[in-house]
Parts: C-alpha cells; sequence; structure tokens
C-alpha cells in the first residue's frame, strides 16, 4: 500500500480523499492555491504545498505545479478528485511518465471514453444500448448531415464530441435550423475543447438520468454497485442525486448494471467509473461514462456500505477487488443535496465570509464540507461548499430526514440554495417519485412565487398542489 498520496484538488473532495487516507493509515500532501491557504484540508495534512495564485490555470490545472510538488514531498501517488484534471490522460500520462501512480484509469481509458464519438462506438461493440444517431462525428458535407438527421428523426441534438458538463450541446427541432446549428456548435466546440467534432443524437423528450457506478481492477474483474437517479438538474447540471433510482424494475436495472462491468472488462478499464444514461419508456440510451470518483458517490456508499474512495485507492495499487458481484447488497435508501454558495432562485455566485455555520447531524445524516464559521469562499472555483446525505431505510423515511436536516442547517454571511432544497423535499412530484431532466427548469419558470427566505408553508404546499394538477 502507498505510504504517502498527494491530491490533486481542492474543495470538500480534497477533505473526502484525505479522510479516506487517514484512515488507511496513508500520509496525504494536499496542494492548494493561495486562495486556499486556511483551507480545512491543509491544516490537517500532513504536508501542503501552496503551487500557485488563484486562477485555476495558474494552480490547480498546471500540471508541472503538480508534479513538483509530489518530487518535493517524495510522494507515490496521486489522486485527482473530480473536476479539474481528473479526466485529463495528457495529465495521467504525465504523472506515470514522472515515476507516480495515477489513482484512476489508463490514459488510453481516459482518451477512449472522454471523446463522446470513441466513447459511444466502444459501448455499441460492447452491447450498452446508445441513442440512436450518427455512426461517428458529422461530416462536412451539408448533404449528409441532412439524411442523418431524417433517419434519426427530429428532434435532434447536436454534440461536442470533446464536450461534458453540459456544454457543447445544441437541440434543433427542424431541418431549416441544423445546419446553422451544427456550424455553431463546431465553432463553440472547437473553443471550448480544443476538438471541433460533433455528433448528432435522437433528442430524448422526457427522459430521467440514471447512472451506474462500477469498480473494475486490472486484473479484468469489475463489478456495478447499484445506481443513481440524477434527473433533479438545472442546466444540465445536477442538483439532487438519490440512490436506488425509484420506479425502475430491478430486473432492468440489473440487466444494464451487467452490461457495464461486462464493458469494462471488454475495453480493459481500471478504477472507478459511472456509466451515465437517459431513461425512457423503459430504456436505457448511453450517453457518457465518467472516468473518475462522481460527486454524488457518497449516496452508493450509503446504500453499498463500500468506501468507493478507498477502493480506487486500493486498485491503483495493483489490488484484486475484495469482492464479486453476488457479494454486493443495496440497503435502503440515500438522497444527496448539493449545497451551492448561490442565490437559491437567481443561481448568482455568493462568495465570501461565511460568519455562522451550523451542520445537520441524527440519525442517517451525512455532511460531506471543506465549510466552517470563518471560512472565505473564494469567488474563483466552484460554488459547492458542501452536500448533505440523507438517509433511510426506505425512501419515504430518507426524505423526512433530509427534510428535517435542512431545517437544521445553518449557514450565515453567504447566501446559499438551502432554501430550494427545502422546497424540493416537500413537492408532490419529487415526493412521489420518477422526475424527469426538465422538471426542474419548468417548475422553476412557472413558479415565480418560491419563497426567498426558505420559509416552507402552507401557501408553497399549495401552489405545489395546484401546479401538480
Amino acid at each position: 500500500m502507498f505510504e504517502k498520496i498527494l491530491i490533486a484538488n481542492r474543495g470538500e473532495i480534497a477533505l473526502r480523499i484525505q479522510r479516506a487516507c487517514r484512515e488507511m493509515g496513508i500520509k496525504t500532501v494536499v496542494v492548494h492555491s493561495e486562495a486556499d491557504k486556511d483551507a480545512k484540508y491543509v491544516k490537517l495534512a500532513d504536508e501542503s504545498v501552496c503551487i500557485g495564485p488563484a486562477p485555476s490555470a495558474q494552480s490547480y490545472l498546471s500540471m508541472p505545479a503538480i508534479i513538483s510538488a509530489a518530487e518535493v514531498t517524495d510522494a507515490e501517488a496521486i489522486h485527482p478528485g473530480y473536476g479539474f484534471l481528473s479526466e485529463n490522460a495528457d495529465f495521467a500520462e504525465r504523472v506515470e511518465k514522472s515515476g507516480f501512480v495515477f489513482i484512476g484509469p489508463r490514459p488510453e481509458s481516459i482518451r477512449l471514453m472522454g471523446d463522446k464519438v470513441s466513447a459511444k462506438q466502444a459501448m455499441i461493440r460492447a452491447g450498452v444500448p446508445c441513442v440512436p444517431g450518427s455512426d461517428g462525428a458529422l461530416p462536412d458535407d451539408p448533404k449528409e448531415i441532412i439524411q442523418t438527421a431524417r433517419r434519426v428523426g427530429y428532434p435532434v441534438i447536436i454534440k461536442a464530441a470533446g464536450g461534458g458538463g453540459g456544454r457543447g450541446m445544441r437541440v434543433v427541432h427542424t431541418e431549416a435550423a441544423l445546419l446553422n446549428a451544427v456550424t455553431m456548435t463546431k465553432a463553440e466546440a472547437g473553443t471550448a475543447f480544443g476538438n471541433p467534432e460533433v455528433y448528432m443524437e435522437k433528442y430524448l423528450e422526457n427522459p430521467r438520468h440514471v447512472e451506474i457506478q462500477v469498480l473494475a481492477d486490472e486484473h479484468k474483474q469489475a463489478v456495478w454497485l447499484g445506481e443513481r437517479d440524477c434527473s433533479m438538474q438545472r442546466r444540465h447540471q445536477k442538483v439532487i442525486e438519490e440512490a436506488p433510482a425509484p420506479g425502475i424494475p430491478r430486473k432492468l436495472i440489473e440487466k444494464i448494471g451487467d452490461r457495464c462491468a461486462e464493458a469494462c472488462r471488454k475495453i480493459g478499464y481500471r478504477g472507478a467509473g459511472t456509466f451515465e444514461f437517459l431513461y425512457e419508456n423503459g430504456e436505457f440510451y448511453f450517453i457518457e461514462m465518467n472516468t473518475r470518483v462522481q460527486v454524488e458517490h457518497p449516496v452508493t456508499e450509503m446504500i453499498t456500505g463500500i468506501d468507493i474512495v478507498q477502493e480506487q485507492i486500493r486498485i491503483a495499487c495493483g489490488e484484486k477487488l475484495r469482492f464479486r458481484q453476488r457479494d454486493i447488497m443495496l440497503s435502503g435508501h440515500a438522497i444527496e443535496c448539493r449545497i451551492n454558495a448561490e442565490d437559491p432562485f437567481k443561481f448568482t455566485p455568493s462568495p465570501g465570509r461565511i460568519t455562522g455555520w451550523h451542520p445537520p447531524g441524527g440519525p442517517g445524516i451525512r455532511v460531506d464540507s471543506h465549510a466552517y464559521a470563518g471560512y472565505y469562499v473564494p469567488p474563483n472555483y466552484d460554488s459547492m461548499v458542501g452536500k448533505v446525505i440523507a438517509y433511510g431505510a426506505t425512501r419515504d423515511q430518507a426524505i423526512r430526514r433530509m427534510q428535517i436536516a435542512l431545517s437544521e442547517m445553518v449557514v450565515e454571511g453567504i447566501l446559499t440554495n438551502i432554501p430550494l432544497h427545502r422546497e424540493l423535499m416537500v413537492d408532490a412530484r419529487f415526493i412521489e417519485g420518477g422526475t424527469n431532466i426538465h422538471y426542474l427548469e419548468q417548475k422553476l419558470a412557472h413558479k415565480p412565487d418560491l419563497p426567498k427566505d426558505g420559509a416552507i408553508g402552507a401557501k408553497s404546499e399549495a401552489a405545489d398542489a395546484k401546479a401538480d394538477q
């Protein structure tokens, strides 16, 4: 086992990785920007190295700075967390060539699954169902593009091959708008991702977002750890996640889970990963694979009892998986609310000093956060300041516990989206389960009277009931 791991990330995931390492008796090195010098995980680390000023490009995205920090501290491995360089194949390659272990997939796997076109082709070969669309990147010939759209059927969606995080996509409803949409998406993709290639898929009208968590070792063993429903989204960004997905027959889940595990074996995948699907009318359609630990991994940990971060470390160290598929037992239900430093309904960022911080507690409640009273939320990075996870024997119990947890949680000095989460936890459609990926945006668009102070009362519940009728 490694003696020392460098954590190449920040925020709650840096603290999460650090805790996993400490439990395993592994020393940690934390790299940080000047803006994060007072972070909790920096103070708790065995060693810390400042790698640059606040802008990400000069710190958390600086490959030479991170590798140099690993060299001067004699770290053996580098854990990239999520975001930043976690899915950068060039970084994984440089880490390995510099003599360190990259805690994640091999560079070739990251490249394969990071390009949406090659990923889709690999999944088709592995027998994983995909959304109907173009066979590969769209050609330059306008006639071929039009013919492809006619074959797929409108509406279609144009996606950047190198895109992600909801960026680089455009929905097209008519043939008249097609070519202009392709041209614009290509230009945006080239600028944002350095890859102008785009592809086409059938646009599903009312799907759910369901994903399968996998673990695979370098000995061709792979398992899947149940599914997560991440359909509560705004602008393709997840807001609430839960496991298992409500209302989907277990036979369907088991079938798609087994295919994901088999796909890992076929492509020689190593590490933790997530297969993301759109689910509509009883069918699963693969959209992409995230070759890293997910923000929402705690809900899977709660229902399986498996520490995904520790398993990542064991796999990177060359160990075999300690369990087979028959050993994976799902129990209960878990829900996660992402707590962001932002206006709860305008969604504008709200950086600043946290003057009051009181996280919730009680049975089944887990809070993953690097924040504390006096912590300054910098304006330079993602606005998430923590995650509240509620576990229950049933989904109803998990919802009730989350309602209580959100009512107890206090964050003062900045705005957060806690009021929105409180509202959603009493929303009749959410309580019923199975909302599609458009539900939250439609709800926000039709409910300008949402409470701005987080109060949940008869008025908001009545408005919910009226909207549902």
